[in-house]
């Protein structure tokens, strides 16, 4: 009787491959499960709200009247009135101004000096700075504003005792400084820590060497300190610069007075779309916004790129 011939057996490396193959998509299914929590949140909170302005920012929606309860679709209506609204220039130059002053000046600026003459001090005087300069950080901004305007008010402030200036109205003659310095004060801590961090990855060798070829402290920053943490320095200015550029808090402290002074773009669309109820065009003008961001974004990353 002839025997049977069994077939031939599948090469290992077949089926090798096939379980590795497999092994991977469930390792990718299970990664899935995982990340699937975070993508709902990013979508329930910062997917659909994006949506939904760039929806309203294409109607007359209003707070009331027959717009509210009907809107109309008005396309590019509310665009074109932003951009050519003479208000929405003046708040985007105090923004810009409001964006240097604060942030990239002020903030990286004092921040990154603070981290500096900290690098190597060790004891109480360094953890009381550091505490001092996180507490102004970690305050919320209702309580902080509410302090800045005792120190800076013109009749009772605390700031016009300390000068002897009497009745010197800071935040009527001089809104603009007023949020730059308060802004600077309260968000410089962010920049002290990153730099911080950053600095104590610099080698110490490499700081030695350049001290002892007779490198004067602005050639060690420049040519060994600068290099090492440039990377530090965009990312910080990134995240700043963002958000300040989107910061509400200047509002507590001058309400974007006098005269539309202060009145950067958060709080001109604030009194857009919610004190004169015009939701759509304060949606167009959140937009514009928006766009603004992606454009200083990418413009930051591919530096970074660059420079890497």
């Amino acid at each position: 009787m002839a025997q049977a011939i069994s077939p031939p057996e599948a090469p290992k490396e077949t089926r090798t491959g096939r379980y590795s193959s497999d092994a991977a998509g469930l390792g990718k299914a299970r990664a899935g499960v995982f990340v699937a929590p975070a993508l709902l949140l990013v979508a329930a909170f910062l997917v659909f709200p994006a949506l939904w302005v760039l929806y309203l920012g294409l109607t007359n929606y209003r707070l009331t009247g027959a717009a509210a309860a009907e809107p109309e679709f008005v396309g590019l209506g509310n665009l074109l009135g932003a951009v050519a609204d003479p208000a929405f220039w003046n708040s985007t130059w105090l923004t810009v101004q409001f964006v240097l002053g604060s942030a990239v000046i002020g903030q990286v600026g004092l921040g990154f000096t603070i981290a500096w003459l900290l690098r190597d001090r060790r004891g109480p005087l360094k953890r009381l700075v550091e505490g001092l300069v996180i507490l102004a950080w970690i305050l919320p901004g209702a309580i902080v504003s509410f302090l800045w305007v005792a120190l800076l008010d013109r009749d009772g402030g605390t700031l016009n005792a300390l000068l002897g200036l009497p009745g010197f109205a800071w935040l009527l003659d001089h809104p603009m400084l007023s949020i730059i310095v308060f802004n600077t004060w309260r968000g410089t801590a962010f920049s002290m820590m990153l730099y911080g961090a950053a600095l104590s990855n610099v080698p110490p060798s490499h700081l030695e060497s350049a001290r002892l070829a007779g490198a004067s402290s602005w050639q060690q920053l420049r040519d060994v300190v600068f290099p090492h943490i440039r990377g530090h320095i965009l990312t910080n200015l990134l995240l700043i610069s963002l958000w300040t550029f989107n910061d509400f808090t200047p509002f507590l402290l001058t309400a974007g007075g006098p005269d539309g002074k202060s009145e950067v773009l958060a709080v001109h669309v604030y009194k857009v779309a919610l004190q004169s109820g015009e939701l759509g065009h304060g949606a167009a003008v959140s937009t514009i916004i928006l766009l603004i961001n992606l454009v200083v974004a990418v413009f930051y990353l591919r530096l970074l790129r660059s420079r890497r």
